[in-house]
């Protein structure tokens, strides 16, 4: 009910000024609105200013952060239904509206950036984009943004470098069943919670650890009440940035052509800040003064792929449909050849 009463007046507020908006792209995210902390809030930034500037204000676009107008989550449906015309979606929240999604959740998949870089700007990611615009009909992707990196997970018991470590601790994760595949197949507690109490669980021990990027683990603070942590890079898990496709539809040729220009650049804003900050103070470097970091060896992280990579085909084979499992297997066989040519690089 609360959910619906906000989304109601959203869009009371939002249809009594329709008449006179004209071109005014309405984006809303759930991160902080710094452009030099956040890689989502840096993307919207650089979007914003780009399309305002090459339209000569014929299209602006007004920045909701910090969940202004709802979840994450409620976001995509606002999208949908014409309330905003953008947002950044996390896997975690489009998965309930496209559950295929889930693809890219294949654990330990990728070597490096570079390789995150040519599959979902490549063939792979076109595909991907197509499959979500049919699936959910209103919407148009325009790519997929940094949300930080790759996964770590921290943890307030001892240092994880080996399997058996995992045992007996207990991992947030969000409401994703791969995600709690994942951390049970390397022998974790998986615990679902929502993003707003993560904090605080670590803080009083309902959970002992989380999983995340780099740069979320040091500016959600995290440190503060984990002691160890382990860059795994188990998981990376783009954004997916999308916009109302009547809104898209309704603009001019060069209009649309300046919004896919600014998002391409969003994209590579997001991608830059979070390297930025990953080697920063504000990242890895300044984490690393304040808690215990393990790197693993290539031995190590094959182990750990070995048990969590057949828990979580199973679970798509299992859970999801015939399409699911084509995406998965071309995602694998496009993230084969990204890290096989990074290494010729």
């Amino acid at each position: 009910m609360k959910t619906l009463i906000k989304g109601l007046a959203i869009a009371a507020t939002m249809t009594a000024t329709s008449a006179t908006a004209g071109g005014v792209i309405k984006f809303g995210h759930d991160n902080k609105t710094d452009p030099f902390e956040n890689p989502a809030h840096a993307c919207t930034a650089v979007f914003s200013n780009i399309v305002t500037a090459d339209t000569n204000g014929s299209v602006s676009v007004e920045v909701f952060g910090s969940n202004q107008l709802g979840s994450a989550a409620e976001h995509v449906q606002q999208v949908r239904d014409g309330i905003i015309q953008a947002t950044l979606t996390s896997t975690g929240a489009l998965a309930s509206y496209y559950p295929r999604i889930d693809v890219l959740n294949l654990p330990f998949a990728f070597d490096g950036n570079a390789s995150t870089y040519e599959v979902f700007d490549g063939d792979f990611g076109k595909e991907l984009a197509a499959d979500i615009e049919a699936e959910l009909g209103d919407v148009v992707v325009l790519g997929f943004p940094d949300t930080g990196g790759f996964f770590a997970v921290t943890n307030s018991k001892h240092a994880i470098a080996d399997l058996k470590d995992f045992e007996g601790i207990r991992i947030r994760t969000m409401t994703l069943p791969s995600h709690q595949k994942i951390m049970q197949s390397l022998g974790a507690e998986a615990y679902p919670l929502s993003w707003g109490e993560v904090y605080s669980g670590l803080q009083t021990g309902v959970i002992d650890g989380q999983m995340n990027p780099v740069p979320i683990i040091s500016f959600a603070n995290f440190a503060e009440v984990q002691k160890h942590m382990t860059l795994t890079n188990h998981l990376f898990s783009p954004y997916t940035f999308m916009i109302n496709r009547a809104f898209y539809e309704g603009l001019s040729d060069s209009e649309r052509a300046t919004i896919h220009t600014a998002a391409e650049n969003c994209v590579a804003a997001s991608r830059g800040l979070s390297r930025i900050i990953e080697a920063s103070d504000r990242g890895l470097a300044g984490l690393m003064d304040k808690i215990e970091v393990t790197a693993l060896s290539a031995e190590q992280r094959a182990a750990m792929a070995g048990a969590a990579q057949p828990a979580f085909e199973a679970h798509v084979a299992e859970n999801m449909d015939d399409r699911a499992g084509e995406l998965l297997a071309k995602f694998k066989s496009e993230v084969a050849a990204a890290n096989a040519a990074s290494y010729l690089d």
